[in-house]
């Protein structure tokens, strides 16, 4: 596959940071009798290699991982398809409940409340699963770029407050006071700020979104959630807001990092309020992770993330892709199929493949926990 391959990852970021890729595709599932289990190799990560057909479908943040894993997993296990469709998490997670795909990407947990009263979508999900909850499996933690495109602007600092208003509409000029205020001798021009937002529910608009509202200062007017309630034009997926930044002058987005990378986007710098701007990088992402808290329970890996950490050195803004899938509640054939890759996604071969594309592997604390809770499917 071609993906760019710009950011290098230490050995210290690697150690410290838990980034990795997630996974999503597919429209119809394949007939449930169409695999049949074969023995493979324990090496992989992945329990044996079956025969068959996956199908998934989510979230567009771990994309480009995601496709690293199915090429790595087919060298080992080559009867078994595994078909990716990014349409975004909320896409992914109607799919998944509406037994159209076998697994779903997301990158927020299933929720367990819902503000309309109406059925949330960890009961469908557990509906899907033959009334068996489905599992919140973290694969790829990664961070969201504030990404920009204005010409003679190398260095960019936001805060909490100042990116709120951004993205609500408040600040329309790039020479506003607010950021002329964070960005001390830089020449900053008159001209109207044109953003861009995810057009397709997206769990990478509901983690900015977290953002935004715990770190804005009441500056956010709306409510963290994965449809986008502020200004801008929409564009679909991670792909298209970053080619719309990167096709417009004095444009700016959120998107995840390796996107920003991969256009050649500037990265805006946070100030957390610890007293100095935060680079995006591997280890200071890895930094906030290290605030986050268990969520779920059991086999369930779901975790709080802490948006407004003031930490040194911590740059906030990140999101965990988790994969879906069903505790128990599948046909035998694909319950087989799910757990040989996920396996293999979640082992230290797959993620060692992924050094070289802007994730890092999962810490060896939370890839045996997802491990562990792979293997309890049933």
């Amino acid at each position: 596959m071609s993906v760019n391959r710009l950011l290098r990852v230490g050995t210290v970021a690697v150690a410290s940071l838990g980034v990795l890729a997630l996974s999503a595709c597919g429209s119809d599932p394949e007939p449930s009798g169409s695999s049949n289990p074969s023995s493979g190799s324990s090496s992989t990560g992945a329990a044996d290699c079956p025969q068959g057909t996956l199908n998934a479908e989510g979230s567009s943040a771990q994309k480009n991982a995601i496709e690293e894993v199915i090429s790595k997993y087919n060298e080992k296990c080559a009867d078994v398809s595994v078909n990716y469709n990014a349409t975004g998490s909320g896409a992914g997670i109607k799919q998944f409940n509406a037994n159209q795909v076998d697994f779903a990407g997301s990158d927020s947990a299933l929720k367990t409340e819902n503000k309309d009263g109406g059925e949330t979508e960890a009961a469908a999900a557990a509906k899907r699963c033959q009334t068996n909850p489905a599992l919140n499996l973290p694969m790829v933690i990664g961070p969201v770029a504030i990404a920009y495109n204005v010409d003679g602007l190398p260095k960019l600092v936001l805060d909490g407050a100042t990116a709120a208003k951004i993205f609500q509409g408040d600040i329309k000029t790039w020479n506003d006071p607010a950021i002329a205020k964070l960005n001390t001798g830089a020449t900053l021009p008159s001209t109207p700020i044109s953003v861009f937002f995810r057009s397709d529910e997206s769990g990478t608009t509901e983690n900015f979104t977290k953002y935004l509202a715990a770190a804005g200062a009441g500056a956010w007017k709306g409510e963290p959630a994965k449809k986008w309630t502020g200004t801008g034009a929409g564009k679909e997926k991670s792909a298209g807001v970053a080619e719309g930044v990167k096709s417009t002058k004095n444009s700016i987005t959120y998107v995840e990092w390796s996107y920003a990378v991969d256009n050649k986007l500037g990265v805006a710098q946070i100030d957390n309020g610890s007293g100095a701007p935060v680079e995006l990088t591997a280890e200071s992402a890895g930094k906030a992770l290290a605030a986050a808290k268990p969520a779920g329970t059991g086999a369930d890996l779901a975790l709080k993330l802490d948006y407004a950490t003031k930490e040194a050195g911590a740059y906030p803004i990140i999101l965990v892709t988790y994969e879906i899938a069903c505790s128990k509640g599948l046909p035998a054939e694909k319950t087989a199929l799910v757990k040989s890759f996920l396996s293999y996604f979640a082992g230290k071969d797959g993620q060692a493949s992924l050094t070289e594309l802007n994730y890092a592997p999962l810490p060896e604390e939370i890839r045996t926990k997802v491990d562990a809770a792979i293997q309890s499917i049933s």
